[in-house]
C-alpha cells in the first residue's frame, strides 16, 4: 500500500509540474517588437532626392552593413583580421550606390545629421572615412537638411559614379568575395 501512495503521490507532482511547464511556455514570448518604419523621416527624404539625382546611374540601398561592403586584408592574421573585422561588424552607414548592372560598388553616402556633432560619432565617422579611403571606394558625407536640391546633389555624386573603378583582383573569379 505505501508504494501505490509513493507512487500515486509521484504521478501527481509529475503531472503538476508539466501543468506548470505548459503554462509557464504559452505566456512567454520573444522580447521583440516591431519597428514602425526603416527610415527616420529624415533619411525617408533625403532617399527620394538621391534616387532623383542618381536617375539610371546608380542603384540605391540603404542601411548598408560595412561588413558587408569592406573586409579585413587577409594579409593581417587571423588575430588582426578578427579584431578589424569586430570594428565593422556592427557599424552601418546609410545608403550604398551601386553600377545599375553589376551591382558594384560605386560610392557610400552618409547623412551627417545632428549626431554626427557628438565627440564619439565623429570617432566613429573619422574612421569609417579611413576604412573607406583604404579600400578605395568613396564616402561621401552629405550634411542632414530640411531640403535638398536635386542638381547640387547629383553634381556632388555623379563624378564619384563615373570615375574608374578598380581592377577585380586576379585571385577572384567573377561572382566571388573575399570572405
Amino acid at each position: 500500500m505505501n508504494s501505490l501512495v509513493v507512487s500515486g503521490s509521484v504521478l501527481l507532482v509529475l503531472l503538476l509540474l508539466v501543468i506548470l511547464w505548459r503554462r509557464s511556455k504559452r505566456g512567454k514570448t520573444e522580447p521583440y517588437e516591431l519597428q514602425e518604419t526603416l527610415f527616420s523621416p529624415a533619411e525617408r527624404a533625403f532617399l527620394g532626392v538621391l534616387d532623383l539625382a542618381v536617375g539610371d546611374q546608380a542603384r540605391v540601398f540603404a542601411k548598408v552593413r560595412v561588413a558587408d561592403v569592406l573586409t579585413p586584408q587577409a594579409r593581417l592574421g587571423k588575430g588582426k583580421w578578427q579584431q578589424a573585422f569586430d570594428m565593422i561588424s556592427a557599424k552601418r552607414f546609410d545608403y550604398l550606390l551601386c553600377h545599375p548592372t553589376d551591382l558594384s560598388f560605386l560610392c557610400a553616402v552618409e547623412l551627417d545629421d545632428s549626431a554626427h556633432r557628438h565627440q564619439k560619432r565623429k570617432v566613429r565617422d573619422s574612421f569609417l572615412k579611413a576604412a573607406f579611403d583604404s579600400a578605395g571606394l568613396p564616402l561621401l558625407q552629405i550634411p542632414a537638411s530640411s531640403h535638398y536640391q536635386v542638381e547640387e546633389l547629383r553634381e556632388q555624386i555623379l563624378p564619384l559614379l563615373s570615375a574608374p573603378r578598380r581592377a577585380p583582383d586576379e585571385d577572384l573569379l567573377p561572382g566571388d568575395r573575399r570572405e
